[in-house]
């Protein structure tokens, strides 16, 4: 069992943020010792999960539909792992997405290596990306698609 002050720590989130999912329901089970609440490998694999759901873009309020889906037994199976899937797909989509953000910082950065070396912008400007090393020109091609 671990206190509200020690998943706190492994989480590294505030324990007004562990408060809030309980208020909201996400740890049906918690249990208390004298009002202090006792979080269980249960509650700690429920965290993970509610991480994980929360950074790939849903909000509190679809979590707590999961946990209630959770709840209701093998009758919402389908439902859950149609939801894990549509996650999937959304992380996807972020991920190439910020593929092209990377392609640019990366283009960027060689970019200003080369105006730093040449003490101007000039020869830079003038480039074909033809005329690029080929991970640059990549990455330039990557960042203008």
């Amino acid at each position: 069992m671990y206190t509200i002050g020690q998943v706190s720590e492994m989480f590294n989130l505030p324990i007004s943020t562990l408060r809030y999912y309980d208020k909201e329901g996400l740890f049906p089970n918690l249990q208390r010792t004298s009002g202090i609440r006792k979080f269980s490998d249960r509650e700690i694999e429920t965290l993970r999960v509610i991480e994980c759901l929360k950074k790939s873009g849903l909000e509190i309020k679809e979590i707590k539909q999961f946990m209630e889906w959770c709840g209701q037994g093998s009758a919402t199976y389908q439902q859950r792992k149609e939801l894990f899937e549509k996650q999937i797909e959304s992380v996807e989509s972020e991920m190439e997405r910020m593929k092209g953000v990377l392609a640019l910082l990366k283009y960027k950065c060689w970019y200003y290596e080369q105006a730093i070396a040449d003490g101007n912008e000039e020869r830079l400007k003038a480039m074909e990306p033809k005329d690029m090393p080929e991970e640059i020109r990549m990455a330039y091609e990557n960042a203008h698609q």
